[in-house]
């Protein structure tokens, strides 16, 4: 019988009963061709690799990591609590030491999804990974982590929730936003006033192949990884680059997926998207857990793989290259972004920018004002004013390890929301009590 090197853990959940539509890339036929792929290449007969069922996300673990308006029923199904329940699962996996590596390949799709969360954009409605992460900080108390974002469209979403904590560190290389959606992820993004050089945007050029992608994996991502010493290490495992996928223009193969997760080596691993159904993602996946296993995966192939019409232009590994070089001063030396509402201005003690996001999916805008306080002895408390349409909504945040100016500043703007009724609902995330309360009007 062969053994896995490393042993793996696969938390599986299609959701069979979540799609956007029938005939929709998003839906459950992404994980049924790629299970009947990892069982006929027998790989739940390796000694060390098992399949899991994932468990349910409580709504206090979304409410841990997102403002929900109008509240957590209002903006997930079951299927989505039952996808972020197997982030959860691989987590505990890997932290009772029952797998030394696991893969959550479970769906809906969630990097995507932002602090504040009105439905869905992007086929995402909540982010599985970073309720994975808060849930790992409030059992296991895990601080330094770092998220590496592979799929084809920029992680706008993780990089939201994360944008204002120093101790996670979002790397996201992803085609370049001025060819795709969401249209973001350049590197003068690099977070918040507090949190400077933890946003790491790479842009790729469309075209680049398994040759730029692993260049960047070896020569940016893994030195950074190296100097912020993560106690755990995430991969978002999107796999819409691959060169078949219907709505990318990416060139990266199945063997390209396997040695960038042999390379990144990362603890846990989490599908998000990847949309070539039949073509790729049943390879993909199985390059993927291979790598993640310590296991030989040098002979899988897609059918119509062919090497000759793969290879990378010339221009695109020159350009690649200079991004290795530059990228580096973007997490050593930050760069100070243009004042500007977009970026942040600074109002009396508060740190401010003004936002405006399309939710594509649910075909309606949000304008968000998001209100960072400057602490000199804490993080400072966050503050985010919804609106969409007449419906104004407020969500605040107390973070950990707050000071008592904080913990009293977070309550206080909470009450006084509650005495004017300025807003149709409140939500306070208060990370120094390990609790949440919302309130309706």
């Amino acid at each position: 019988m062969r053994k896995a090197e490393r042993s793996l853990g696969v938390v599986f959940f299609p959701a069979f009963d979540w799609a956007i539509s029938p005939t929709h890339p998003e839906r459950e036929e992404r994980l049924l061709y790629t299970r009947d792929q990892l069982h006929e290449e027998g790989l739940f007969d390796v000694e060390g690799i098992r399949e899991y069922k994932p468990d349910v996300a409580e709504r206090q673990d979304v409410e841990r990591t997102h403002f929900c308006f109008p509240d957590v029923d209002g903006v997930t199904t079951r299927s989505h609590l039952i996808s972020a329940g197997g982030t959860i699962r691989a987590a505990r996996l890997v932290m009772e030491k029952e797998a030394q590596r696991a893969f959550a390949m479970v769906r809906p799709p969630g990097h995507h999804a932002m602090k504040c969360v009105r439905g869905a954009r992007g086929f995402c409605n909540v982010n599985m990974e970073a309720i994975m992460v808060d849930w790992l900080r409030e059992h296991y108390g895990l601080r330094r982590i770092a998220i590496v974002d592979t799929d084809c469209h920029h992680g706008d979403g993780t990089q939201d929730i994360f944008w204002h904590d120093p101790d996670v560190l979002f790397i996201s290389l992803h085609q370049d936003g001025r060819t795709i959606f969401p249209g973001t992820g350049f590197p003068i993004d690099s977070g918040g006033p507090k949190a400077r050089g933890r946003t790491i945007n790479i842009p790729l050029p469309p075209g680049t192949g398994d040759q730029g992608v692993l260049m960047v994996i070896r020569e940016l991502v893994m030195p950074l990884l190296d100097d912020f010493q993560p106690e755990l290490v995430i991969n978002s495992a999107g796999q819409d680059n691959h060169y078949s996928d219907p709505i990318t223009n990416m060139n990266v193969s199945a063997q390209g997926y396997a040695e960038l997760n042999r390379i990144l080596n990362p603890d846990i691993a989490v599908l998000e998207g990847g949309y070539a159904i039949q073509g790729a993602l049943p390879y993909v996946n199985l390059g993927i857990c291979l790598a993640m296993a310590g296991m030989d995966s040098s002979t899988v192939r897609e059918p119509d793989y062919r090497a000759e019409s793969l290879q990378q232009d010339a221009r695109i590994t020159a350009y690649v290259e200079e991004l290795c070089r530059q990228m580096p001063r973007v997490y050593f030396d930050p760069p100070k972004p243009p004042d500007g509402a977009e970026h942040g201005l600074r109002e009396g003690n508060w740190w401010v920018r003004n936002k405006s996001i399309f939710y594509d999916t649910g075909g309606f805008q949000e304008t968000q004002k998001e209100s960072l306080w400057l602490c000199d002895h804490c993080r400072g408390v966050l503050k985010i004013e919804s609106q969409v349409g007449s419906v104004r909504c407020l969500g605040v945040e107390v973070p950990l390890e707050a000071c008592p100016e904080c913990q009293n500043l977070g309550r206080s703007i909470v009450e006084q929301a509650q005495l004017k009724s300025a807003y149709r609902y409140v939500q306070l995330i208060d990370r120094a009590a390990r609790q949440t309360s919302r309130y309706g009007f």
